[in-house]
């Protein structure tokens, strides 16, 4: 009696913890309507559903975009935000990740560049895809030109000659800017930094508003203008 109840207990446990694990990542925010619109292809912008998640291919042949949802938030709904990106001479490569959570798929990127053929690559998401877009690139310097931070930071040490980019609104009430001063001090190479006056947090997708996040003063149209117009400036395909 006394073995059984020695496996069984610990086997509940595992039970109870795979339960509320299960709870945890059914719970997530949804594309909304607008989002889903965007996976739409236009007379600029193809786009197709793959193995990794959407392709936008745009007008532009050397640049593309690996972008990682943020932490439980549906992928579509960074539909509208990299179809303008694909339209402005990026195009994207939009990861659907396990359980909506990039902690799971961080290393998706290295399969995505075989598929497709680019010049210069950019890696970057959204929150914690965002943290962890960056983890990939400082372990792959070598085939990445740069990381693009949309309300995330990066944890790790991101050497020459990769370039970083990083995009957040005034109004995000989410994003711990204690980490993002720190993560500054990791970059090694060239930083870029763009404060969306009037934008938070949440806008940089499609999924409605986030809990704890500020209040935005401009709408979420002109969020993702300002954020695709700031990275085609700031890269070389934008000189």
């Amino acid at each position: 009696m006394r073995k059984k109840i020695k496996w069984i207990i610990p086997l509940a446990v595992l039970l109870l913890l795979a339960a509320a694990f299960f709870i945890y990542v059914s719970i997530y925010y949804h594309a909304d309507a607008e989002a889903l619109a965007a996976l739409e292809s236009t007379k600029t912008v193809t786009v197709s559903e793959t193995d990794y998640g959407w392709f936008f291919d745009g007008p532009g042949e050397t640049d593309a975009l690996i972008f990682y949802p943020g932490a439980k938030v549906e992928a579509p709904a960074y539909a509208p935000l990299l179809h303008r990106l694909a339209a402005a001479g990026m195009d994207a490569c939009l990861v659907k990740m396990p359980f909506n959570l990039a902690i799971f798929g961080i290393g998706k990127a290295e399969k995505i560049m075989t598929l497709h053929d680019y010049e210069n690559w950019y890696i970057g998401g959204h929150s914690l895809g965002g943290a962890m877009a960056a983890r990939f690139a400082a372990d792959h310097t070598e085939s990445l030109k740069g990381v693009i931070l949309f309300a995330a930071y990066t944890t790790k040490t991101l050497k020459e000659p990769l370039t970083v980019l990083s995009i957040f609104g005034s109004e995000d009430g989410v994003l711990n800017m204690d980490k993002v001063a720190e993560g500054r001090a990791l970059v090694c190479g060239e930083y870029k930094e763009l404060v969306i006056e009037g934008g938070n947090h949440a806008r940089f997708g499609s999924y409605g508003e986030q809990k704890g996040d500020g209040k935005a003063k401009i709408g979420p149209a002109e969020q993702w203008d300002r954020t695709v117009e700031f990275i085609i400036e700031s890269t070389e395909h934008g000189s």
